[in-house]
């Protein structure tokens, strides 16, 4: 059984599901639930001489939700996932705060049938794998499930991958993981690397290092990941469900791939006398960080130089504001150049992310020690957003769209890169003799604004509208908030 006719397969379901106001993600969520609870039986119970117990009490697995229907199936299954969000390692994580959202208790037994009618352990890795890939995208699609902002663009994630060339025996984090695709981004690149045993089971065990502080998301990525074939059932996920902002990293790591999120403001909720919820911002007081601000992405980036090893990489994709913002930005920019070798930044194109109006870029630096000297000598700026046009729907971004950047930016040699028409370098004495040092710099024609008979489609233009106006409002903010800091 390929992916593609397992994703047919279970989500033709969600359609049946959906009457009855069951959204993408709620089903993805009971999905999950219903998957890991047959796939441990069937680590427990298909063969004595390999047999793994994950700690399931007796009378909350599998076999005792398969012969049960009706109302008693509906009451056994809050009570299965009550007990198992209690429990400790992967289990309690995958089950933390579970609920039942199938109100219909005939079509909770269609799907537990239907996941009983498959042996999952048989299935390759790779089929499941991307069997649950294909799902969480088409969740991401959804715009109205919101779960779009927790999903980079596979090509992008592709092409961060193979420019990095993350080595065998390295350990890779992301600091605000959502489902996990810059994982498993890697740990297709290096399974491509014919590992021996013993690297095979660093990669399974001891690579990936992730946080995601919404648990839905959390146990999203855990399933994720081990539909791929990483970590085990049986120990203690390395994603932690915790704000990776609020102390200083316990390990440091070889290389940061990570999407942080696109919002400006940290906050958290708090809930008054009178029952009302307000959200206040936040700001982290740490030692190691340059600034103290409520910007989120500033922060992120800050936390993400501290994660890194002394010759740590990192990839990391931000929103223009990262580029131009004065006051803390501009003193972030400042000590992120001197600090670090930031040798790249690729401008992406808009109309990619499930998010509107979202203009953004992958910073590409290494993590140098401590030194008196400034570490960036000069970037190399790859512009893949003027004259580019993409859509979710009819002009998707593909992998082969960025192949002449992986061609520019020369993996096996960064060191030896010639200038084209998108690709160009500028010195550190340029940019620093920049205004508020922007690293917002760009260089092409926008032939769009001369070329009338060129013009794309209206539903195109007013997406393009649409994003200009929430990209300049966005400006605005910026401005304010950095007077304020």
């Amino acid at each position: 059984m390929n992916a593609t006719t397992l994703i047919s397969k279970i989500w033709n379901f969600c359609h049946t599901l959906r009457d009855d106001g069951v959204g993408y993600g709620d089903y993805l969520e009971q999905l999950t639930f219903l998957l890991f609870l047959k796939m441990a039986h069937e680590q427990k119970t298909l063969n004595p001489f390999e047999s793994v117990d994950v700690g399931i009490p007796a009378g909350y697995d599998w076999e005792s939700l398969i012969v049960l229907k009706g109302a008693e199936l509906e009451e056994h299954y809050l009570k299965v996932l009550n007990k198992l969000g209690t429990m400790s390692g992967m289990l309690g994580a995958i089950f933390f705060k579970a609920q039942n959202k199938i109100q219909d208790p005939a079509k909770l037994h269609r799907l537990v049938s239907l996941i009983n009618e498959d042996t999952w352990s048989g299935i390759g890795a790779d089929v499941k794998g991307d069997m649950y890939e294909g799902l969480l995208q088409k969740n991401a699609e959804d715009t109205k499930s919101g779960a779009g902002q927790y999903f980079t663009p596979r090509p992008v994630i592709d092409a961060i991958v193979e420019c990095v060339r993350p080595k065998p025996m390295k350990t890779i984090a992301d600091p605000a993981c959502g489902t996990g695709g810059f994982f498993l981004g890697a740990h297709k690149y290096l399974l491509s690397q014919k590992l021996d045993n013993k690297q095979a089971e660093f990669l399974k065990e001891k690579t990936f290092f992730g946080n995601e502080i919404v648990a839905s998301t959390r146990r999203l990525c855990l399933m994720n990941l081990y539909l791929h074939n990483v970590g085990h059932l049986t120990d203690e996920p390395h994603i932690a469900r915790a704000d990776a902002l609020i102390s200083e990293p316990s390990v440091k790591v070889d290389y940061v791939l990570a999407n942080p999120p696109f919002g400006k403001k940290s906050s958290m909720t708090l809930t008054n006398e009178e029952g009302e919820e307000d959200k206040e911002s936040l700001t982290y007081e740490r030692p190691d960080f340059w600034v103290t601000t409520s910007n989120k992405q500033l922060n992120f980036l800050q936390h993400i130089v501290s994660m890194l090893k002394a010759d740590g990489k990192a990839a990391v994709v931000l929103p223009d504001n990262v580029l131009f913002e004065g006051g803390v930005g501009e003193r972030v920019r400042k000590k992120l150049l001197t600090g670090c070798d930031v040798h790249t930044i690729l401008r992406l194109p808009t109309g990619i992310f499930y998010a509107n109006g979202v203009k953004a870029n992958v910073i590409f630096f290494d993590n140098k020690p401590k030194s008196e000297q400034i570490q960036t000598k000069g970037i190399w700026f790859y512009d893949l957003r003027t004259n580019k046009r993409f859509t979710l729907k009819t002009r998707q971004l593909r992998k082969a769209d960025l192949d002449d950047f992986i061609k520019c930016y020369n993996p096996e040699n960064r060191f030896e890169r010639q200038e084209t028409e998108r690709f160009k370098y500028f010195s550190f004495d340029e940019i620093i003799a920049r205004d508020k040092t922007s690293l917002d710099i760009f260089w092409l024609k926008d032939n769009s604004l001369d070329n009338l008979d060129d013009l794309p489609s209206p539903d195109v233009l007013q997406q393009e509208i649409i994003e200009h106006l929430e990209a300049a409002l966005d400006a605005f903010k910026s401005v304010s908030l950095s007077l304020k800091n």
